[in-house]
């Protein structure tokens, strides 16, 4: 946890709105694409530099700037005074450790959420920060990293498929929301099968390497609680919101995707308990080994007990005892060893303690 506060604090004592990048530099060069696009036309193509990106502003049509890699402030801060972008906003973009949240600007809405997805080795759950800034006519989109969960979006504006190139840049906005809110359900179905697995483990072999993946599993849930949650605000204060900038008819998809959004965080939710139960299973999986290996160990300590009582009677070395001189004696001391012991095993069957 002390991560964020470590990374927080590099722009201490900086003004407000100074352009600091906080987070992980996640791509070495920046990669600027530029979509402009309505019903009859549709123009693509890959920016070299931000002027580039920046120029054909008042051109007609929805344009969509999709910027991957945050780490060039300077890139930021030009996108900033050309669309009139205030210094708080663009210091939350380059913040990669801010909350999910929403703002309404008037002349813009500045949304932030978080979208998850599983490392290379698909054993750990990573976020990537999303920013969005929807305009009366544009969407902007930042990134940390190339490759994402928006190429289905660019298909469908390309091959023109649906009402995305008949709708507004709000339309625009809920679909890239929508693409996000999508992807926590394969994540989600992932997790759900890690914890069908895992508890097959707890119940079978609770090892300790067994409770580190539960401990895992159960940090897994709280990150994914923290990036979530706060998402259905944002999308609950979209709706409400009575800015120009998003139609009535938008309003009913993002109902949809507020829907979802209260979907994920109650499997969320559910798998979190899942997750406590599984933990305890654990310990009582330990506890109930453990007992019997007690049960074992005071059985056969009981049995011997009056074993061990008949052999330290007939190990005194008096002359005068019982049977001393008896040929016989000997076996008929372990004889009746062995009777005690037999009497005793039965007894515990009888009582169903073993």
């Amino acid at each position: 946890m002390p991560r964020p506060i470590k990374r927080i604090s590099k722009a201490k004592g900086l003004p407000p709105g100074t352009l600091v990048h906080i987070g992980e530099k996640k791509v070495e060069k920046v990669k600027m694409t530029k979509i402009i696009y309505d019903v009859d036309h549709f123009d693509e193509k890959e920016c070299l530099n931000i002027e580039e990106c920046l120029a054909h502003k008042d051109e007609p049509g929805v344009h969509w700037i999709n910027i991957d890699g945050i780490h060039q402030t300077d890139i930021i801060q030009k996108i900033g005074d050309k669309y009139g972008l205030h210094p708080l906003v663009l210091e939350d973009i380059v913040n990669t450790d801010q909350r999910p949240k929403m703002e309404d600007h008037v002349d813009y809405i500045y949304v932030v959420l978080k979208m998850i997805y599983l490392n290379d080795k698909g054993d750990l759950i990573v976020a990537e920060q999303i920013s969005l800034v929807l305009g009366n006519n544009y969407v902007i989109s930042f990134q940390e990293k190339q490759g994402d969960v928006f190429d289905p979006i660019r298909d469908r504006l390309r091959n023109n498929k649906g009402r995305i190139r008949k709708m507004g840049a709000d339309y625009l906005a809920y679909a890239l929301l929508d693409a996000v809110v999508d992807g926590y359900f394969v994540i989600l179905e992932r997790t759900g099968e890690r914890m069908e697995a895992l508890e097959q483990k707890v119940l079978i072999s609770p090892i300790p390497k067994t409770l580190h993946f539960v401990h895992q599993l159960k940090s897994d849930m709280i990150f994914l609680r923290k990036s979530v949650w706060p998402l259905r605000e944002v999308i609950s204060a979209m709706m409400r919101s009575e800015s120009k900038l998003i139609s009535q008819n938008t309003d009913i998809y993002l109902r949809d995707v507020h829907d979802h959004t209260i979907q994920v965080v109650e499997t969320i939710e559910s798998y979190r308990e899942t997750v406590t139960g599984l933990l305890d299973i654990y310990l009582s999986s330990i506890s109930n080994r453990l007992n019997e290996v007690m049960k074992v160990l005071t059985i056969i300590a009981t049995i011997f007990i009056p074993l061990t009582f008949i052999a330290g009677v007939y190990g005194m070395n008096f002359k005068y005892m019982p049977e001393l001189g008896w040929p016989w004696g000997y076996p008929l001391v372990l004889g009746a060893m062995l009777l005690v012991g037999l009497v005793m095993v039965a007894y515990f069957k009888r009582k169903k303690w073993i």
